[in-house]
Protein backbone atom coordinates (compact mmCIF):
# COMPACT_ATOMS: atom_id res chain seq x y z
CA UNK A 1 0.00 0.00 0.00
CA UNK A 2 1.46 3.53 -0.94
CA UNK A 3 2.38 5.44 1.71
CA UNK A 4 0.50 9.24 2.74
CA UNK A 5 1.90 11.60 0.99
CA UNK A 6 3.37 14.22 3.65
CA UNK A 7 5.04 17.70 2.39
CA UNK A 8 6.16 21.07 4.91
CA UNK A 9 3.85 24.08 4.69
CA UNK A 10 5.52 26.15 7.19
CA UNK A 11 8.48 26.81 9.23
CA UNK A 12 9.40 29.01 12.13
CA UNK A 13 12.94 29.83 13.80
CA UNK A 14 14.45 31.48 16.67
CA UNK A 15 18.55 31.50 16.31
CA UNK A 16 21.45 33.67 16.76
CA UNK A 17 20.34 34.75 13.72
CA UNK A 18 16.88 35.67 14.43
CA UNK A 19 13.75 34.95 14.38
CA UNK A 20 12.98 34.80 10.39
CA UNK A 21 13.67 31.83 8.40
CA UNK A 22 15.28 33.61 5.11
CA UNK A 23 17.48 35.96 7.54
CA UNK A 24 18.33 33.18 8.80
CA UNK A 25 18.96 30.99 5.70
CA UNK A 26 20.81 34.33 4.20
CA UNK A 27 23.35 34.35 6.75
CA UNK A 28 24.22 30.82 6.29
CA UNK A 29 24.70 30.97 2.89
CA UNK A 30 27.02 33.97 3.29
CA UNK A 31 28.95 31.60 5.88
CA UNK A 32 28.56 33.89 9.21
CA UNK A 33 29.18 32.97 12.20
CA UNK A 34 26.51 33.63 15.03
CA UNK A 35 29.43 32.15 17.71
CA UNK A 36 30.18 35.26 20.20
CA UNK A 37 31.39 35.68 23.53
CA UNK A 38 28.59 34.99 26.19
CA UNK A 39 26.07 37.83 27.50
CA UNK A 40 23.79 35.98 29.19
CA UNK A 41 25.92 35.69 32.42
CA UNK A 42 29.29 36.21 33.17
CA UNK A 43 31.50 33.21 32.01
CA UNK A 44 35.03 34.58 33.18
CA UNK A 45 35.57 31.60 35.33
CA UNK A 46 34.67 29.26 32.74
CA UNK A 47 37.44 27.60 30.39
CA UNK A 48 34.56 27.94 27.64
CA UNK A 49 33.32 31.60 27.39
CA UNK A 50 31.44 31.55 23.94
CA UNK A 51 28.41 30.32 22.54
CA UNK A 52 25.86 31.12 20.10
CA UNK A 53 23.04 33.20 22.10
CA UNK A 54 19.46 34.41 20.64
CA UNK A 55 20.14 37.57 21.26
CA UNK A 56 17.61 40.70 21.88
CA UNK A 57 14.71 37.61 21.84
CA UNK A 58 11.17 39.50 22.19
CA UNK A 59 8.09 36.94 22.31
CA UNK A 60 6.37 40.53 20.76
CA UNK A 61 2.89 39.14 20.26
CA UNK A 62 3.15 35.30 19.86
CA UNK A 63 2.74 35.17 23.32
CA UNK A 64 0.40 36.76 26.04
CA UNK A 65 2.86 39.96 27.69
CA UNK A 66 2.61 38.30 31.69
CA UNK A 67 3.01 34.62 30.28
CA UNK A 68 5.82 35.62 28.77
CA UNK A 69 7.74 37.56 31.66
CA UNK A 70 7.07 34.12 33.71
CA UNK A 71 8.04 30.71 31.01
CA UNK A 72 11.17 29.18 30.70
CA UNK A 73 12.98 30.34 27.92
CA UNK A 74 13.00 27.19 26.09
CA UNK A 75 8.84 27.42 26.13
CA UNK A 76 9.00 30.76 25.19
CA UNK A 77 11.25 29.84 21.93
CA UNK A 78 8.83 27.01 21.29
CA UNK A 79 6.12 29.07 21.26
CA UNK A 80 7.46 31.58 19.14
CA UNK A 81 9.06 29.49 16.61
CA UNK A 82 5.99 27.16 16.47
CA UNK A 83 3.24 30.16 15.81
CA UNK A 84 6.02 31.43 12.94
CA UNK A 85 5.69 28.23 11.37
CA UNK A 86 1.81 28.23 11.03
CA UNK A 87 1.79 31.91 9.72
CA UNK A 88 3.93 31.06 7.02
CA UNK A 89 1.57 27.66 6.59
CA UNK A 90 -1.11 30.54 6.04
CA UNK A 91 -3.56 27.86 8.17
CA UNK A 92 -6.43 30.45 8.38
CA UNK A 93 -9.52 28.26 10.41
CA UNK A 94 -11.30 26.85 7.90
CA UNK A 95 -9.64 23.16 9.53
CA UNK A 96 -10.23 20.58 12.09
CA UNK A 97 -8.72 21.36 15.28
CA UNK A 98 -9.26 18.08 16.70
CA UNK A 99 -7.28 16.32 14.07
CA UNK A 100 -3.71 18.87 14.15
CA UNK A 101 -1.34 18.46 16.75
CA UNK A 102 1.93 19.50 18.04
CA UNK A 103 5.03 17.40 18.81
CA UNK A 104 7.74 19.57 20.20
CA UNK A 105 10.38 18.76 21.94
CA UNK A 106 13.23 19.85 24.01
CA UNK A 107 16.39 17.67 25.25
CA UNK A 108 16.84 19.22 28.42
CA UNK A 109 13.67 21.34 29.03
CA UNK A 110 13.21 24.48 31.72
CA UNK A 111 17.15 24.08 32.79
CA UNK A 112 17.18 27.97 34.05
CA UNK A 113 14.26 27.46 35.75
CA UNK A 114 15.09 24.82 37.81
CA UNK A 115 18.37 26.41 38.93
CA UNK A 116 17.35 29.50 39.63
CA UNK A 117 14.65 28.09 41.96
CA UNK A 118 17.50 25.39 43.77
CA UNK A 119 19.08 28.90 44.45
CA UNK A 120 15.88 30.26 46.18
CA UNK A 121 15.31 26.96 47.95
CA UNK A 122 18.59 27.52 49.58
CA UNK A 123 18.76 31.29 50.06
CA UNK A 124 15.08 32.12 51.08
CA UNK A 125 13.77 28.27 51.73
CA UNK A 126 10.78 26.49 50.26
CA UNK A 127 7.73 29.00 50.43
CA UNK A 128 9.21 31.42 47.94
CA UNK A 129 9.72 28.97 45.17
CA UNK A 130 7.53 29.98 42.34
CA UNK A 131 4.10 27.32 41.77
CA UNK A 132 5.27 28.03 38.08
CA UNK A 133 8.60 25.40 38.81
CA UNK A 134 7.38 22.35 38.02
CA UNK A 135 5.47 22.86 35.24
CA UNK A 136 7.91 25.13 33.22
CA UNK A 137 10.70 22.92 33.81
CA UNK A 138 8.87 20.20 31.77
CA UNK A 139 9.96 19.27 28.10
CA UNK A 140 6.29 18.69 27.24
CA UNK A 141 5.07 22.65 27.79
CA UNK A 142 6.19 24.00 25.19
CA UNK A 143 4.23 21.91 22.83
CA UNK A 144 1.40 22.20 25.53
CA UNK A 145 1.20 25.86 26.06
CA UNK A 146 1.27 26.27 22.24
CA UNK A 147 -2.05 24.08 21.44
CA UNK A 148 -3.88 25.79 24.30
CA UNK A 149 -3.09 28.92 22.61
CA UNK A 150 -3.73 27.98 18.97
CA UNK A 151 -6.92 25.17 20.05
CA UNK A 152 -5.22 22.43 18.20
CA UNK A 153 -7.04 19.03 20.19
CA UNK A 154 -4.69 16.17 18.16
CA UNK A 155 -1.69 14.30 19.39
CA UNK A 156 0.04 16.43 21.85
CA UNK A 157 3.60 15.49 23.32
CA UNK A 158 6.97 16.00 23.90
CA UNK A 159 9.94 13.87 23.00
CA UNK A 160 13.25 14.20 24.45
CA UNK A 161 16.32 12.22 23.06
CA UNK A 162 19.28 14.94 23.51
CA UNK A 163 20.24 16.21 20.34
CA UNK A 164 18.24 13.97 18.15
CA UNK A 165 15.07 15.36 20.00
CA UNK A 166 14.08 17.64 16.83
CA UNK A 167 14.22 14.72 14.58
CA UNK A 168 12.41 11.98 16.58
CA UNK A 169 9.68 14.92 16.76
CA UNK A 170 9.73 15.09 13.33
CA UNK A 171 9.36 11.45 12.76
CA UNK A 172 6.89 10.41 14.96
CA UNK A 173 4.29 13.91 13.59
CA UNK A 174 4.77 12.36 10.02
CA UNK A 175 3.14 8.51 11.24
CA UNK A 176 0.67 10.31 13.09
CA UNK A 177 -0.48 12.00 9.48
CA UNK A 178 0.41 8.98 8.17
CA UNK A 179 -1.90 6.69 10.00
CA UNK A 180 -4.80 8.87 9.10
CA UNK A 181 -4.89 9.95 13.36
CA UNK A 182 -4.15 14.50 11.81
CA UNK A 183 -4.21 16.07 8.72
CA UNK A 184 -1.48 18.72 10.15
CA UNK A 185 1.46 18.75 12.85
CA UNK A 186 3.52 21.56 14.19
CA UNK A 187 6.62 19.64 14.77
CA UNK A 188 10.75 20.12 15.90
CA UNK A 189 12.33 21.40 19.18
CA UNK A 190 13.27 24.02 21.06
CA UNK A 191 16.15 24.79 24.14
CA UNK A 192 17.92 27.08 26.29
CA UNK A 193 21.19 25.72 27.81
CA UNK A 194 23.20 28.50 28.04
CA UNK A 195 23.21 28.97 32.07
CA UNK A 196 25.92 28.56 34.64
CA UNK A 197 24.54 25.08 35.37
CA UNK A 198 24.33 24.13 31.47
CA UNK A 199 27.83 25.87 30.77
CA UNK A 200 29.38 23.67 33.90
CA UNK A 201 28.27 20.27 32.99
CA UNK A 202 29.35 20.51 29.63
CA UNK A 203 32.85 21.69 30.47
CA UNK A 204 32.73 18.95 33.14
CA UNK A 205 32.50 16.47 30.18
CA UNK A 206 34.88 18.40 28.23
CA UNK A 207 33.10 18.52 24.91
CA UNK A 208 33.41 22.49 24.42
CA UNK A 209 35.71 23.89 22.21
CA UNK A 210 37.81 26.29 24.41
CA UNK A 211 39.20 28.81 21.65
CA UNK A 212 37.79 31.95 23.36
CA UNK A 213 40.29 34.31 21.60
CA UNK A 214 38.32 33.19 18.21
CA UNK A 215 34.86 32.87 18.78
CA UNK A 216 33.59 32.85 14.65
CA UNK A 217 36.61 30.11 14.28
CA UNK A 218 35.72 27.82 16.79
CA UNK A 219 33.11 25.49 15.56
CA UNK A 220 35.14 23.54 12.65
CA UNK A 221 33.77 20.43 12.01
CA UNK A 222 35.72 17.88 10.17
CA UNK A 223 38.69 20.00 10.91
CA UNK A 224 41.96 18.68 12.21
CA UNK A 225 41.81 21.45 14.69
CA UNK A 226 38.51 20.79 16.11
CA UNK A 227 38.23 20.75 20.39
CA UNK A 228 34.81 20.56 20.51
CA UNK A 229 31.55 22.44 20.18
CA UNK A 230 30.00 25.19 20.73
CA UNK A 231 26.88 25.43 23.00
CA UNK A 232 23.87 27.32 21.47
CA UNK A 233 20.16 28.39 22.06
CA UNK A 234 16.92 28.47 20.03
CA UNK A 235 14.14 26.28 18.22
CA UNK A 236 12.98 25.36 15.04
CA UNK A 237 9.77 23.87 13.87
CA UNK A 238 7.67 22.48 11.05
CA UNK A 239 4.12 22.45 9.93
CA UNK A 240 3.96 18.67 8.53
CA UNK A 241 0.47 18.14 6.55
CA UNK A 242 -0.91 15.47 4.60
CA UNK A 243 -0.80 16.25 0.51
CA UNK A 244 -4.28 15.63 0.22
CA UNK A 245 -4.98 18.58 2.88
CA UNK A 246 -2.67 20.83 2.12
CA UNK A 247 -3.85 20.57 -1.74
CA UNK A 248 -7.33 21.02 -0.50
CA UNK A 249 -7.00 24.30 1.02
CA UNK A 250 -4.27 25.33 -1.21
CA UNK A 251 -1.31 25.72 1.20
CA UNK A 252 2.72 27.40 0.13
CA UNK A 253 4.58 23.62 -0.10
CA UNK A 254 7.93 24.35 0.44
CA UNK A 255 9.15 20.53 0.27
CA UNK A 256 7.92 17.17 0.99
CA UNK A 257 8.76 14.94 3.74
CA UNK A 258 9.73 11.67 2.38
CA UNK A 259 10.85 9.04 5.70
CA UNK A 260 12.85 9.32 8.37
CA UNK A 261 13.76 6.42 10.68
CA UNK A 262 15.56 5.70 14.56
CA UNK A 263 18.19 3.55 15.23
CA UNK A 264 20.28 2.99 19.09
CA UNK A 265 24.67 2.23 19.00
CA UNK A 266 23.98 0.71 22.24
CA UNK A 267 27.01 1.01 23.41
CA UNK A 268 27.84 4.13 25.56
CA UNK A 269 26.43 6.97 26.94
CA UNK A 270 28.01 10.28 25.36
CA UNK A 271 30.67 8.43 22.64
CA UNK A 272 29.28 6.94 19.37
CA UNK A 273 30.68 3.94 17.81
CA UNK A 274 33.92 4.09 15.90
CA UNK A 275 32.44 1.77 13.46
CA UNK A 276 29.36 3.98 12.65
CA UNK A 277 27.00 1.15 12.73
CA UNK A 278 24.23 2.44 14.19
CA UNK A 279 24.24 5.64 11.96
CA UNK A 280 24.66 3.30 8.43
CA UNK A 281 21.83 1.18 10.06
CA UNK A 282 19.67 4.21 10.69
CA UNK A 283 20.18 5.96 6.87
CA UNK A 284 19.46 2.40 5.37
CA UNK A 285 16.19 2.42 7.34
CA UNK A 286 14.90 6.21 6.61
CA UNK A 287 15.63 5.28 2.43
CA UNK A 288 13.52 2.16 2.61
CA UNK A 289 10.98 4.18 4.81
CA UNK A 290 11.07 6.95 1.63
CA UNK A 291 11.38 4.46 -0.95
CA UNK A 292 14.83 5.90 -2.15
CA UNK A 293 17.99 5.01 -3.85
CA UNK A 294 21.19 6.20 -2.22
CA UNK A 295 22.13 7.36 -5.76
CA UNK A 296 18.89 9.36 -5.37
CA UNK A 297 20.30 11.39 -2.24
CA UNK A 298 22.87 14.57 -3.47
CA UNK A 299 22.84 16.46 -0.27
CA UNK A 300 24.20 15.40 3.17
CA UNK A 301 23.31 17.80 6.14
CA UNK A 302 25.64 15.90 8.67
CA UNK A 303 25.02 16.24 12.47
CA UNK A 304 28.96 17.38 12.50
CA UNK A 305 29.10 19.24 15.90
CA UNK A 306 32.97 19.41 16.10
CA UNK A 307 34.43 17.38 18.08
CA UNK A 308 37.08 15.14 17.86
CA UNK A 309 35.73 11.62 17.94
CA UNK A 310 31.91 12.43 16.51
CA UNK A 311 32.59 13.87 13.80
CA UNK A 312 34.17 10.91 11.62
CA UNK A 313 32.11 8.43 13.55
CA UNK A 314 29.08 9.75 11.29
CA UNK A 315 31.21 10.16 7.62
CA UNK A 316 32.33 6.14 8.58
CA UNK A 317 28.87 5.50 8.93
CA UNK A 318 27.69 7.06 6.01
CA UNK A 319 30.70 5.75 3.72
CA UNK A 320 28.99 2.25 4.51
CA UNK A 321 26.12 3.03 2.02
CA UNK A 322 26.97 5.77 -0.70
CA UNK A 323 28.78 4.40 -3.33
CA UNK A 324 29.94 7.54 -4.85
CA UNK A 325 30.03 9.40 -1.89
CA UNK A 326 31.97 12.23 -4.14
CA UNK A 327 28.78 13.36 -6.04
CA UNK A 328 27.05 14.17 -2.81
CA UNK A 329 27.45 18.00 -1.32
CA UNK A 330 28.21 17.51 2.91
CA UNK A 331 27.76 20.16 5.01
CA UNK A 332 27.57 21.37 8.53
CA UNK A 333 25.27 23.96 9.97
CA UNK A 334 26.55 24.10 13.03
CA UNK A 335 30.18 25.66 12.07
CA UNK A 336 27.99 28.56 11.84
CA UNK A 337 25.41 28.49 14.48
CA UNK A 338 26.74 26.32 17.00
CA UNK A 339 25.16 23.28 18.52
CA UNK A 340 21.27 23.96 20.12
CA UNK A 341 20.93 20.03 21.22
CA UNK A 342 17.59 19.14 21.25
CA UNK A 343 16.40 22.10 18.62
CA UNK A 344 19.59 21.50 16.56
CA UNK A 345 17.86 18.72 14.28
CA UNK A 346 14.74 21.70 13.81
CA UNK A 347 17.11 23.86 12.36
CA UNK A 348 18.93 21.99 10.14
CA UNK A 349 16.05 20.46 8.84
CA UNK A 350 14.85 23.92 7.68
CA UNK A 351 18.20 24.36 6.46
CA UNK A 352 17.77 21.86 4.01
CA UNK A 353 14.18 22.62 3.12
CA UNK A 354 15.58 26.17 2.10
CA UNK A 355 18.09 24.55 0.09
CA UNK A 356 15.86 22.53 -1.57
CA UNK A 357 13.39 25.84 -2.46
CA UNK A 358 16.52 28.11 -2.98
CA UNK A 359 18.74 25.92 -4.88
CA UNK A 360 21.84 26.88 -2.96
CA UNK A 361 23.71 24.58 -0.41
CA UNK A 362 25.41 26.52 2.67
CA UNK A 363 29.12 26.23 3.35
CA UNK A 364 30.84 24.83 5.71
CA UNK A 365 32.75 27.51 7.32
CA UNK A 366 36.69 26.98 9.44
CA UNK A 367 37.23 24.11 7.41
CA UNK A 368 41.31 25.20 6.93
CA UNK A 369 42.60 21.92 7.18
CA UNK A 370 40.03 18.81 6.54
CA UNK A 371 40.00 15.40 7.25
CA UNK A 372 40.41 12.93 4.59
CA UNK A 373 36.44 13.12 3.36
CA UNK A 374 35.15 11.05 0.72
CA UNK A 375 32.05 13.45 0.50
CA UNK A 376 31.80 16.79 -1.28
CA UNK A 377 32.36 19.63 1.09
CA UNK A 378 32.50 23.51 0.01
CA UNK A 379 33.91 26.70 1.93
CA UNK A 380 31.29 28.50 -0.36
CA UNK A 381 27.72 28.35 -0.76
CA UNK A 382 27.18 25.71 -3.83
CA UNK A 383 24.43 25.82 -6.69
CA UNK A 384 22.88 22.61 -6.15
CA UNK A 385 19.23 21.25 -7.50
CA UNK A 386 18.29 19.07 -4.12
CA UNK A 387 16.81 15.93 -5.20
CA UNK A 388 16.67 13.98 -2.17
CA UNK A 389 18.10 15.65 0.79
CA UNK A 390 19.41 13.80 4.04
CA UNK A 391 19.55 15.66 7.71
CA UNK A 392 20.91 13.71 10.58
CA UNK A 393 20.95 13.77 14.32
CA UNK A 394 22.42 11.64 16.86
CA UNK A 395 22.10 12.48 20.61
CA UNK A 396 23.70 11.48 23.96
CA UNK A 397 22.58 7.72 25.09
CA UNK A 398 23.34 6.38 21.25
CA UNK A 399 20.15 7.80 19.97
CA UNK A 400 20.63 8.50 15.58
CA UNK A 401 18.00 10.11 13.90
CA UNK A 402 17.75 10.26 10.11
CA UNK A 403 15.05 12.54 8.25
CA UNK A 404 15.05 13.18 4.03
CA UNK A 405 13.87 15.81 2.74
CA UNK A 406 12.82 16.40 -1.26
CA UNK A 407 11.71 18.81 -3.60
CA UNK A 408 7.98 18.41 -3.75
CA UNK A 409 6.98 17.20 -7.29
CA UNK A 410 2.61 16.68 -8.29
Amino acid sequence: MAKKRIVVTGMGIVSCFGQDVDVFYDNLLAGNSGVQPLTLFSAEEYPTKIAAEVKNFEAGDYIDKKQARRVDRAIAFAMVSGKKALEMAKLGDDFDKTRAGCIIGSGIGGMSTFADNVRVLNERGHRKITPFLIPFILTNMGSALLAMDIGFMGPNYSISTACATSNNCIIAAAEHIRNGEADIMVCGGSEAPLSPIGLAGFCALKALSERNDEPAKASRPWDKSRDGFVMAEGAACLVLESLEHALKRGAPILAEYMGGALTCDAHHMTDPRTDGEGVRLCVEKALADAGVKETDVNHINAHATSTPAGDLCEVTGLSRIFSQPEKILMNATKSMIGHSLGAAGGMEAIAVVKAIQTGYVHPTINLDNPEDLPFKTSKQKERLDVSVGISNSFGFGGHNSTILLGRYRS
